[in-house]
């Protein structure tokens, strides 16, 4: 079985609707599980007190507001190489729910930043790119709906989306191109080194992860879905208005 079966949009749409409940079901469980394990059963921290707790909510979106976007950066490629329908649509499906996870990611540094460095926004260069890649969003989007064309908006977006990657790398890894930032750096993955994040937070911050990615596979399914129902009306309608 070959992964480019799945560019048929017949058997991308059957075996997307066989999958999503499962995925639907497992993110709803992962993040009910771990939003409630991490607001109502974690300890406040010694220096942040309740306030670390945002990190459940704060960290799983910006992560996945970027891997969105790099989700969307080879679907787009995808397309440009093999011009298979479903990766642009892919990608154009997944661009509203990757906008969505990086102003939940903006709003929650605000809160979380105004308490620990005494303001609700400052220009440090990860908070700053992670402020562009949402423009870049919202740019991405924009440009779908305004080309008529989808072909020729499928190619203009896959061209904004490699430019807007610059950004998400940016937005990763800005901590260690600048230190003078406010942002620290990850201790997720720090556990066995110095200063890792604590276990308390660790494993329930985990959940909340799985269940983050979760709902953006089942998100992104779905619209895909809609987005592949909503070409083949359109070019049923053209046909029709063709023959009249």
């Amino acid at each position: 079985m070959s992964i480019w079966e799945y560019a048929n949009p017949k058997k991308f749409i059957a075996t997307a609707q066989r999958v999503l409940p499962w995925v639907a079901t497992g993110a709803a469980v992962a993040l009910i599980m771990g939003l409630i394990w991490g607001f109502f059963f974690t300890p406040d921290d010694y220096k942040q007190g309740s306030t670390v707790k945002i990190i459940f909510l704060h960290v799983p979106a910006a992560m996945m507001a970027i891997n969105a976007w790099v989700m969307m950066l080879v679907t787009s490629l995808v397309w440009l190489v093999r011009r298979h329908h479903v990766s642009a649509l892919a990608a154009r499906a997944a661009a509203p729910v990757g906008m969505t996870f990086t102003l939940i990611a903006l709003a929650t540094g605000a809160f979380w930043g105004q308490p620990m460095w005494g303001t609700w926004w400052e220009w440090d260069p990860r908070l700053t790119s992670f402020l562009i890649l949402f423009l870049f969003y919202l740019g991405y989007v924009a440009l779908w709906e305004a080309v008529e064309n989808p072909d020729t908006a499928a190619d203009l977006t896959a061209v904004l989306c490699m430019v807007g990657s610059v950004f998400a790398v940016l937005s990763r890894y800005a901590v260690k191109f600048w230190n003078q930032g406010l942002h620290q750096d990850s201790t997720i993955l720090k556990v066995g080194e110095k200063d890792p994040l604590d276990p308390a937070y660790y494993w329930p911050l985990a959940v909340c992860i799985a269940g983050f990615i979760l709902l953006f596979v089942a998100l992104v399914l779905l619209r895909t879905i809609t987005e592949i129902r909503l070409r083949r009306l359109a070019v049923i309608e053209a046909r029709e208005r063709l023959g009249s």
